[in-house]
Formats: C-alpha cells, sequence, structure tokens
C-alpha cells in the first residue's frame, strides 16, 4: 500500500527514525511522497532518491556522525577561538560535511537538484530567521526568493532545514531585492509538518503516517528551570514544538508513531555503537505496536 510519510526533527535521534522506517517497510507500506525537518528531512530525502531499507541500512551503519562535527579551520590555532566563531558567525560548525555526505550519497541515485525527483515527492521544512517565516523548499523557493525551484540542490536544502541554531553556521539564500537571508533548522517553526501534504480542506491524497520524535503532546510533563541554561533549553524546546504540539489534534494521533526519546540530546554527536542499537530497537518497537492497529 502506497503512503506518504512526514518526519519530525531530532538531531542524531534520528536512528529511531530507522528503525521506525524498516518496520513500515516490513508491514508493506512504501512511501510515496515524503516530507521533514531537520534530521526527518535527511530521512526523507533518502527515501525521495530511492534508497531501499537494505541500503539505507548499510548507510547508517557505516555512519560516523562525529564526521559531520567541522568547525572553522582557523579555530584549531587560536584558543577558545570557538566562541569567537559563535559570537561572529553564529554557529560553532560548518556544516560542510553533512552537506557533502548528502550529496555523494543523493548523487549515487542520480539525484542533485529537485529536478531528478518526481514533483511534488519530496518537501523540505526550513526557518528564514531574517523573514521571520516558515519556508517550504521547493514549493516557496520561487515565490520569496525567485530562485527557480527545479535548480536547486537536495543537499544544499536538506543541510539548511538541518542547520540547528547556534551549533552549525546558518546558510544564506539571497532574495528578490539581493538581501540575504540566514536560513536555520526547520523545527524552530515547525518540527512535525504533518500539515504538508494537505490540500486546502484538511483532506489527503492518500493515507499518510507520521514519525515523530518524542511523546504525544500532552503526555508531556513540566520542566525543572534552575538557571539560564535551562531556561535556554526551555525556551527552545517551547518553540520547537508549540506551533506543532497545537495542530496534531486529538484524530491526527491515530496516524503518528511517536517514539519518546527524551533522554538522549538532539547534538549528542558522541552516541556510542549501543545507544545507536537502542534507538533503532526502540523505533522499531513503538512501529510494530502502532502498526497493529493502522490505518484501523
Amino acid at each position: 500500500m502506497k503512503i506518504d510519510g512526514v518526519f519530525s526533527g531530532g538531531g542524531v535521534k534520528a536512528y529511531a527514525l530507522f528503525g521506525a522506517i524498516q518496520r513500515v517497510s516490513a508491514h508493506n507500506y512504501s512511501f510515496e511522497r515524503v516530507a521533514g525537518s531537520s534530521a526527518g528531512a535527511i530521512i526523507a530525502s533518502l527515501l525521495a532518491a530511492e534508497y531501499s531499507i537494505d541500503e539505507m541500512e548499510g548507510l547508517v551503519e557505516e555512519l560516523d556522525v562525529r564526521e559531520f562535527l567541522d568547525p572553522p579551520r582557523w579555530t584549531s590555532f587560536i584558543p577558545f577561538s570557538k566562541w569567537l566563531s559563535l559570537y561572529f558567525q553564529l554557529g560553532l560548525y560548518k556544516g560542510n560535511q553533512l552537506e557533502n555526505w548528502l550529496y555523494k550519497h543523493l548523487a549515487r541515485k542520480g539525484v542533485y537538484t529537485f529536478r531528478d525527483l518526481k514533483p511534488g515527492y519530496l518537501k523540505v521544512i526550513v526557518s528564514d530567521i531574517s523573514l521571520g517565516k516558515l519556508v517550504v523548499i521547493p514549493d516557496d523557493l520561487q515565490r520569496i526568493y525567485g530562485i527557480e525551484p527545479n535548480s536547486f540542490p537536495v543537499a544544499k536544502a536538506v543541510r539548511m532545514s538541518a542547520g540547528f541554531p547556534y551549533f552549525f553556521i546558518p546558510e544564506k539564500l539571497r532574495g528578490r531585492k539581493k538581501r540575504k537571508s540566514l536560513i536555520v533548522d526547520g523545527g524552530l517553526l515547525s518540527n512535525f509538518p504533518l500539515w504538508v501534504f494537505e490540500d486546502g480542506r484538511r483532506q489527503y491524497k492518500r493515507p499518510v503516517l507520521g514519525v515523530k520524535l518524542s511523546g504525544y503532546p500532552e503526555q508531556n510533563g513540566p520542566r525543572e528551570i534552575g538557571n539560564a541554561l535551562d531556561m535556554f533549553h526551555a525556551l527552545f524546546s517551547t518553540m520547537l514544538h508549540a506551533h506543532d504540539a497545537r495542530y496534531v489534534s486529538k484524530s491526527d494521533k491515530h496516524h503518528i508513531i511517536f517514539i519518546p526519546v527524551d533522554n538522549i540530546g538532539a547534538t549528542d554527536f558522541k552516541l556510542t555503537d549501543e545507544l545507536k542499537r537502542q534507538l533503532i530497537d526502540i523505533g522499531r518497537r513503538r512501529a510494530n505496536a502502532f502498526l497493529e492497529r493502522w490505518p484501523k
């Protein structure tokens, strides 16, 4: 059965997304259109490029996410200079390694730009903090920036969507008036874009399955805030989830696999192999339990 898929952000916790996708495939569902924010956009792009589950498993096994940590070269020569990078370049890491990894693996399937994909079959969510807009790539590129959508690199779009604020240096897009917009993680404005395949009447062309790396919004408890760092995390987490928590209704939850993995940080790039296996396993188990009753 063909379905559409929407995948939430969650940084390195995306291993759990892969575990869920394995079980979706085992239940004889195949993804037609896909969308995602941040780490979910990475998963969506590989599916849109028609990577099989076995091929994706090979990528997951060989992937060392620490390779994505690429600070500006000059910071290795000057003590404490990474904080200068954070202040002046608005991030600690360039994000080039992440984009290069995506480019290499998408190219293996002949995917370079959105022209190489079926029209409308991949939607990537990014946040334009200069204009204060949520942007869907490729849909909004012409309207907002005057950019030809089909010529835009898929790897660039996904890297933008995965640009966790302060962690990765923001990407820039030149707009119609030649002003540059700063683009950051799509999760900042919509970490779980379940709405993206609606036809305007809150109806869908085919069943939509969402995979969300957290519990159901009403199950989340209050946070303990004891210092400024706790407050920053609470502020960012509130922004990350507020839009989507309002959107996800009680009826929507019957189409969402919730995978609570709040015990692991989104930017914990030093994950052990054991933790990776645990994330994949919880994704599998949650998906199995859900798919036994879906789409009944």
